[in-house]
C-alpha cells in the first residue's frame, strides 16, 4: 500500500494518507512529552516499542470482541489503521490511585480503588485536556448519548481484558488512557495502548515500567519500555 502525504503530526505519531481512502499509515516517533507538552525529550526506540505493543494488544482485544482501528503491522515502527474520525474525548480508566487522581483526592499512590474509576477529558491541548462528564459531552456535542454508552461499555471491557492479560505477565495495570473514533458509523478503539498511555507496575516490586519514569526523572526509561514489550512477546 502506498504512503502518501502526511495528514497530521502529533506528539507521538505521524499520520499519512494512503492510496486507499479508508486506510491511514502511522509512523511512531521517539519524541516524548509530559505535562501537556511542558516537558520534552526523547526515549530511544520508544516508537518501536509502542507500535509493536499496540499491535499485540489490539489483536488480542479484537479476539475478545472489542473493535479497533488496527489493520496491519508493517515493521517495527509503522502500522496501517482504519481512517477513523477521532472523538475529542480522552477516556481514562483507573484501578489503582496514582498520578493526578492521587493528588486530586489526597490518596496515597498505590491505593487500590474499591471500584474501577472512569473519567473523561476534553481532548484539547490548548486547554490542558480538562476533565469533563457526560453532561459536558452532550452540551458541547462531542459525541451522541449512544456513542458515550458504547465508549463506557468498551472501556470496561478493555480494562477487564487488560488486567487479566497483564497479570499473566506479572504486571499491574494501574490506569490507562484510550481514545475512540468513528469508522463507517461505528465507534471503535483507536490511538495506542503502550507504556506512554498506561501506568504499568511490576507485580512483585511495584517498579514503574511506563512513562512515569520519564515524567519523574526516575531513569532507566528505555529499559522499562523494552521490559514491557519483552514480557508481551
Amino acid at each position: 500500500m502506498e504512503k502518501l502525504e502526511m495528514l497530521y503530526e502529533g506528539k507521538a505519531k505521524r499520520v499519512y494518507k494512503t492510496n486507499k481512502p479508508d486506510i491511514f499509515h502511522i509512523v511512531y516517533k521517539d519524541d516524548a512529552t509530559a505535562f501537556n507538552g511542558v516537558k520534552k525529550g526523547t526515549i530511544l526506540d520508544k516508537g518501536a516499542v509502542n507500535n509493536q505493543m499496540s499491535a499485540i494488544i489490539f489483536e488480542m482485544l479484537e479476539t475478545k470482541g472489542v473493535p479497533t482501528h488496527f489493520v496491519e503491522l508493517l515493521n517495527e515502527r509503522e502500522m496501517l489503521v482504519k481512517a477513523v474520525e477521532i472523538l475529542p474525548i480522552e477516556v481514562i480508566v483507573r484501578n489503582i490511585a496514582a498520578g493526578s487522581l492521587a493528588k486530586r483526592l489526597g490518596l496515597d499512590e498505590g491505593t487500590v480503588m474499591n471500584e474501577t474509576v472512569l473519567e473523561f477529558c476534553y481532548k484539547n491541548d490548548d486547554l490542558g485536556d480538562p476533565m469533563i462528564n457526560d453532561y459536558h459531552v452532550a452540551a458541547m456535542k462531542l459525541a451522541t448519548a449512544e456513542q458515550v454508552e458504547t465508549i463506557k461499555k468498551y472501556a470496561f471491557m478493555i480494562n477487564k481484558e487488560l488486567v487479566t492479560y497483564f497479570e499473566a505477565r506479572n504486571i499491574k495495570l494501574v490506569d490507562f488512557k484510550i481514545e475512540f473514533g468513528v469508522y463507517k458509523g461505528e465507534v471503535i478503539l483507536a490511538d495506542e495502548i503502550s507504556p506512554d498511555t498506561c501506568r504499568l507496575w511490576d507485580a512483585e516490586t511495584d517498579k514503574k515500567l511506563d512513562k512515569d519514569r520519564f515524567r519523574r526523572d526516575l531513569g532507566d526509561v528505555e529499559d522499562a519500555y523494552q521490559e514491557v514489550l519483552s514480557r508481551l512477546k
